[in-house]
């Protein structure tokens, strides 16, 4: 587990290519932040490559990649799925999905021919992809009268924070978003200002 806040995706889709005796192995990788974004990439490229005889897939979700899954779709069990999730792993990628797409080309390649395949295949999408690293943050709402303002104002200022949501009516509105690893230090900040009531909005 790490013990930062933030995480390496990619910023955007990318593809790899490999071939081998024939057979060719498109390799697509997505940022995802859900499975129903995952269905949807799969669905959507098992349309486009209806005629492939191999759609296989691995992803991770997560900010240390709890939620995974790996799927060999027909092809010998551990030769697909696994080879491209160990990817994800060897690049320390989360919120990203690699599907795998063969077209059969005639010659039986073996495990190791697979693996290689397939694992290769995912390694291009990924040396193509550009990698970034995302902050985790926790979001809290805090109300407080103009009279606190400049306190909360120089609180923003000092940790840097970054305000989603200002209202201004008889009181004062903040939504703010902060970094996880700044998260306790600010909320203890926050609680002493008075006339101010802070809100958990979301931690991670």
């Amino acid at each position: 587990m790490r013990n930062n806040d933030f995480f390496r995706t990619i910023d955007k889709p990318s593809e790899g290519l490999f071939k081998d005796k024939g057979s060719k192995f498109i390799a697509y990788a997505y940022p995802v932040s859900d499975e129903n974004q995952i269905k949807s990439y799969i669905q959507s490229l098992k349309d486009q490559h209806y005629k492939a005889r191999h759609h296989c897939y691995a992803y991770r979700l997560g900010k240390d990649g709890e939620q995974y899954r790996a799927n060999d779709d027909g092809e010998p069990s551990g030769t697909a799925g696994r080879p491209i999730h160990g990817q994800l792993m060897s690049y320390d990628v989360t919120n990203v999905l690699i599907v795998v797409v063969r077209y059969f080309g005639g010659t039986l390649l073996g495990t190791s021919g697979l693996i290689n395949a397939y694992k290769t295949a995912s390694i291009e999408a990924l040396k193509s992809a550009d990698i970034i690293e995302k902050i985790v943050s926790d979001h809290f709402k805090i109300q407080f009268s103009y009279t606190v303002q400049s306190h909360v104002e120089r609180l923003i200022k000092e940790y840097d924070l970054t305000i989603d949501e200002a209202v201004y009516n008889v009181d004062c509105t903040y939504e703010i978003s902060v970094r996880k690893n700044l998260s306790d230090a600010v909320l203890n900040q926050m609680e002493k200002i008075e006339g101010a009531t802070v809100t958990v909005l979301s931690r991670e």
